[in-house]
């Protein structure tokens, strides 16, 4: 067995172990999670802490997150799934009757990388960086890793395609935060990247706990 397969072996083994650990309960609140509608208000309220430090500069911040989630999507899934064409856990032969999905729910037919992973794993890490707060960066990075860890729950990824989008995810962000180092440094100079008024950070972290709140609730009376 070659190192390629021990690395699969493993991904399959790990993949089993947190896709078999299940409940009711958790079936849909991870199913809420993963839906990308959901985090439309934190999308908005991040915005809202853009617009009201940066003002009119706030543009060009907007601008690239965009590109970001842009880059990451596209390259996750435009590109590398019919590249890799690597079968989701949900339609692979070899793991039928063994994966538990949730409402019927198995993706497209490829699956690295994630898309979702690479999306959030992009914009909580550009986010944070160009916040740069730490309450903010803890914040936005667990919804990051529960939206990823949602996805394998679901039985529609691997942990592999979950890192592999993170990664781009990742690469992508600081991709798009050198353009802004590089032709846009009075953005990153600008009095609010070093203080940002607690009111307005307070802002996106509350719309975030209250989108868990009513997502905890929406699961529980399921």
């Amino acid at each position: 067995m070659n190192h390629i397969d021990t690395l699969k072996l493993w991904d399959t083994f790990l993949f089993l172990l947190i896709n078999g650990m299940h409940a009711p309960f958790f079936d849909g609140f991870m199913a809420a999670v993963s839906e990308k509608i959901i985090w439309i208000p934190v999308y908005v309220s991040v915005l809202y802490v853009l617009i009201r430090s940066w003002k009119k500069e706030a543009i060009w911040l907007i601008l690239l997150l965009i590109l970001c989630i842009v880059i990451s999507d596209q390259v996750s899934s435009g590109i590398l799934k019919d590249l890799v064409k690597r079968l989701r856990p949900s339609h692979a032969e070899n793991l039928k009757g063994l994966v538990h999905l949730v409402n019927g729910y198995t993706g497209g037919k490829y699956g690295f990388a994630s898309s979702h992973a690479a999306n959030a794993a992009g914009f909580a890490f550009l986010s944070s960086l160009i916040i740069n707060r730490k309450i903010y960066t803890f914040s936005i990075s667990a919804w990051a890793i529960i939206i990823m860890y949602s996805r394998v729950y679901l039985g529609v990824h691997y942990p592999l395609d979950i890192l592999g989008g993170a990664v781009i995810g990742i690469i992508a962000a600081l991709g798009c935060y050198w353009l802004i180092a590089r032709f846009r440094p009075s953005l990153i100079k600008h009095e609010s990247f070093y203080f940002i008024k607690r009111s307005t950070l307070i802002f996106p972290i509350c719309i975030l706990c209250l989108s868990f709140i009513g997502i905890i609730i929406y699961s529980a009376v399921q």
